[in-house]
């Protein structure tokens, strides 16, 4: 069971109920269907043998299907997934029990696997052939703890139509250092100091990040295990990293402490720990002391490319600063209440220290989403005001990726695509671990005719944030459209929890061009349940499609599903 840690620390009883519902009515008949013998349990998992691969293959793939259908609408913290590996090979049995090479390798091959997924030994690949009707995509091989020849390892792919655009939420392992940065504790207290703890987290992620030569896992994604009491095992397993990063913040007065910690999380070995006693105004010089020490003592010794520190221009007042570590903290909340007390708290950075670009590009990301989500009184003077933030925020700081992220997101919206491109090149060569950044390129990819490119930098942006929010969904439903993928594009946005119309206008077009008239005709009526007086004209002309052609694309696609022009 994927994330069985966890789910059983927030809720054990309700766990363990559902975990047995599954085994009894899924996994138990699927097991004797094909002739499966149930060798051992282990807690969160079951040892299973078989007569052959292809049964053995044939029972992981119904379990995986009926467990996707039971999981279809469940809220994401009850659902139950599963991770199968399977191998070939000789075991030794004795007492009931197996043992041997070929079990080792199987037990290695199962984390390999995502959430709902299955993983399997090129011996399998190659007894099964072509039967079953199901993909296979090469991992590659693999080198896996206490197995010291590689493992040449495939990924079944349900339908064998949608290879390669399954879950990513478990990709194979980076090909460079990764590593996870876990929320630093607050040590003082005083609950006030958990948005500054928060903020120095999110500081010191975001300088990691600015090395090309790391994998650094989204902010989103380390949030999610703040206040968990998990293994680091289990947590970098999770997110598929070899190195997990932990600290507390302590702050008395106008001094602080912070104490960090860099594990080697296949061996739970402290590979350094250092403590750091400042006076706050020394906070900027620690980050970049705390963040190069990390550096420097990864996997081959990796020489930093150096701090952008010298370049960049941090505030020398603390106020502002603590302004700004809140505001982000409550920009990511996503509400209209937050969105309001994260403009005044940017505004008051702002009017503290008017010379800081980073409060500056901020506040101009924060009215940028009251202007998207319609929070504002007045769309226009908040797009004014949008503009005006970046434009003083260029000017003081051109090194700010935020900066150029939200300008690029900005042209977009006013069909400049060479002023976006520029933009957004400068962005991702500033953060190159972002999953705004990197998600926002495959957008702006689409949008200029390039879906194919687009689509992988989507699904990098995933594997950046497992987390991710369920618009990245929508990203890959739009950009498989564009490319012209109409089953891998309904299979995306029907992973949102609740379509918007033009949501289901992409849905409906996707429909009707795979000559699905039901599914076209569905989602077409609830395009004029939501907008009455929609127009298919009208909608394509608000996207922001380069090419003509893409335009023409869609706008076919609607009337074939039967919306008006």
């Amino acid at each position: 069971m994927a994330g069985y840690c966890l789910a059983m620390e927030a809720d054990e009883s309700g766990t363990l109920a559902r975990l047995k519902a599954h085994r009894l009515e899924v996994v138990d008949p699927a097991l004797a269907a094909h002739r499966g013998r149930l060798v051992k349990t282990t807690g969160d998992g079951v040892l299973v043998e078989f007569q052959s691969a292809v049964d053995a293959v044939q029972c992981a793939v119904d379990i995986q299907r009926k467990m996707l259908r039971r999981n279809a609408g469940v809220s994401p913290d009850q659902r139950v997934q599963f991770r199968i590996g399977i191998n070939v090979g000789d075991v030794i049995v004795e007492d009931g029990d197996i043992f041997g090479d070929g079990v080792n390798v199987a037990a290695r091959l199962e984390p390999l696997a995502a959430p709902g997924g299955i993983c399997i030994s090129a011996t399998v690949r190659e007894q099964m052939g072509d039967r079953l009707g199901v993909g296979f995509e090469d991992l590659g091989e693999q080198t896996v703890k206490n197995i010291v020849r590689p493992i040449r390892a495939y990924r079944i792919v349900l339908d064998a139509s949608q290879a390669g655009t399954t879950i990513v939420a478990r990709a194979k392992p980076a090909s460079k250092p990764s590593l996870v940065v876990l929320p630093f504790v607050n040590m003082s207290g005083n609950p006030e100091q958990e948005i500054f703890a928060d903020g120095i987290t999110e500081d010191i992620l975001t300088e990691l990040s600015r090395f090309h030569e790391l994998t650094v896992i989204s902010r989103n994604s380390a949030f999610a295990f703040k206040g968990k009491a998990a293994k680091v095992s289990d947590i970098a397993r999770e997110f598929g990293v070899q190195f997990v990063v932990e600290g507390s913040v302590r702050r008395a007065g106008d001094r602080i402490r912070v104490t960090v910690q860099l594990i080697d999380a296949e061996t739970d070995h402290h590979v350094w720990a250092e403590k750091y006693d400042r006076k706050m105004e020394d906070i900027f010089a620690m980050q970049d002391e705390i963040t190069g020490a990390i550096v420097a003592t990864l996997p081959g010794r990796i020489e930093a490319a150096g701090h952008e520190r010298a370049t960049r221009k941090p505030t020398q007042n603390m106020a502002a600063y603590e302004c700004v570590l809140a505001g982000k903290v409550l920009h990511h909340r996503s509400t209209r209440e937050d969105n309001l007390e994260a403009q005044r708290l940017l505004d008051r950075a702002v009017s503290l220290d008017p010379n800081y670009a980073h409060a500056h590009a901020w506040k101009a990301c924060v009215l940028g989403q009251s202007w998207v989500h319609g929070w504002c009184d007045d769309r226009d003077t908040t797009w004014q005001k949008t503009r005006a933030e970046l434009t003083i925020a260029r000017q003081l700081d051109d090194n700010d990726s935020d900066v150029h992220r939200i300008l690029a997101a900005v042209n977009i919206i006013n069909d400049d695509h060479d002023s976006a491109w520029q933009h957004q090149q400068r962005a991702l060569e500033l953060n190159p671990n972002n999953d705004l950044i990197v998600v926002q390129h495959g957008e702006i990819l689409t949008w200029r005719g390039r879906a194919e490119e687009g689509i992988d930098w989507i699904k990098q942006a995933m594997r950046l944030n497992p987390f991710h929010p369920e618009r990245f969904w929508s990203h890959l439903g739009r950009a498989h459209y564009t490319a012209r993928n109409y089953r891998e594009a309904v299979d995306a946005y029907r992973r949102l929890s609740k379509a918007d119309h033009a949501q289901h206008a992409f849905l409906a077009a996707a429909y009707a061009q795979l000559g699905e008239p039901d599914g076209a005709a569905r989602h077409a009526q609830e395009v004029r349940r939501l907008i009455p007086d929609f127009s298919a004209a009208r909608h394509v002309a608000s996207l922001h499609y380069r090419e003509e052609a893409s335009r023409e694309h869609l706008r076919e696609g609607l009337a074939k599903a039967g919306l008006p022009d």
